[in-house]
């Protein structure tokens, strides 16, 4: 994602993310552009120097508050064939909100975050894909209300798409501790929310699922819920976490589960290569019958913050190949990982 220093807003911005990749990456690693120079949403970004080189555009951790600037972003993205993958946030509607506007915000007397401050982005963005053709993405959708605006324009035809976190299916604003560990956006909402993602898994509403990486420093996220900063990590814990609270419980089948985080996220970015003979290599092994407790002090990220800190779960990651090529696998005699 672009939230970055530089932000990649135009060719020269992008140019020493690319060089990182080229020189440090493991595996394959595809940025996004900015839409709007320096995510600040005061004038576009330079698509036309940066389509060849990213997956989409997106001015990840804000929303574009101008909607002519999202209609011009639109139509030129469009042109280029490329897609709008939008974080969805009216700004003016926050408040000074850091958790979900719900029973454990009202208990705790904290300031929460409404859902309209999602979906109420969700509906102008539609409209304007209404008016554009332009394809679209939601990231991490939180709210039922984002759900249902989905699977309407899904049934007009439009060219939409979404996706949701794992931790919005497992954890709800009831779960929430005073430890910025539980704190991220869009915020964990309420149990009708996370029943109305799962019926929006179901039916094929929500397309995908994915992390929202965010590997903020311990410092960063010790000061609770108020004044940490928004974001965990879930590169490590997702598959397992997944795997466990809703294959194994019968929600979802496996093959469900992998069409969610591989099968369609690489059909709809146009990215990745199917597990085929006479293809990359590129894919990574699980044990599916070894159950373990997850703990931050394993994981290779630099940020440790995850709610899920001492859970139990089945699905250890034993080996990650790229191009055929064994890029991490698990030392079984220390049970610490290994980077080759």
């Amino acid at each position: 994602m672009p939230n970055l220093n530089p932000v990649p807003d135009c060719a020269e911005t992008l140019a020493p993310q690319l060089e990182a990749i080229e020189k440090t990456a493991l595996i394959e690693v595809l940025p996004y552009g900015a839409i709007t120079y320096g995510e600040k949403g005061e004038a576009l970004a330079d698509f036309d120097a940066l389509a060849p080189h990213v997956c989409a555009f997106s001015d990840d951790g804000r929303g574009v508050q101008s909607d002519e600037m999202m209609r011009q972003a639109m139509k030129k993205i469009k042109q280029l064939d490329k897609m709008v993958a939008a974080h969805c946030e009216v700004n003016e509607l926050l408040n000074g909100g850091y958790i979900h506007a719900g029973e454990y915000c009202a208990q705790h007397g904290h300031k929460g975050i409404c859902s309209e401050s999602e979906w109420k982005q969700i509906e102008r963005d539609i409209a304007l894909v209404r008016e554009t053709g332009c394809d679209y993405h939601v990231c991490h959708i939180s709210t039922k209300e984002g759900v249902e605006l989905i699977r309407q324009a899904k049934k007009e035809g439009l060219p939409v798409s979404c996706e949701t976190g794992p931790h919005y299916l497992v954890l709800t604003d009831m779960d929430l501790q005073e430890d910025g560990r539980f704190k991220m956006n869009p915020p964990l909402r309420s149990k009708a929310d996370q029943d109305a993602l799962i019926a929006g898994i179901l039916d094929g509403t929500i397309d995908m699922i994915a992390t929202d990486h965010a590997p903020h420093s311990a410092e960063e996220k010790s000061k609770g819920l108020a004044k940490s900063m928004m974001g965990i990590v879930g590169l490590e814990t997702a598959f397992p976490i997944l795997y466990t609270n809703l294959v194994k419980k019968g929600v979802l089948t496996l093959n469900m589960l992998i069409d969610l985080m591989h099968t369609n996220p690489s059909k709809r970015f146009g990215i990745g290569t199917p597990l085929a003979v006479g293809m990359p290599a590129n894919l990574t092994v699980y044990d599916l019958n070894e159950t373990y407790t997850i703990d931050p002090a394993e994981f290779c990220s630099m940020g440790k913050s995850t709610p899920f800190t001492g859970w139990e779960v089945s699905g250890r990651c034993k080996l990650t190949m790229y191009k055929g090529i064994p890029v991490w696998e698990e030392n079984l005699d220390s049970r610490k990982t290994t980077i080759l």
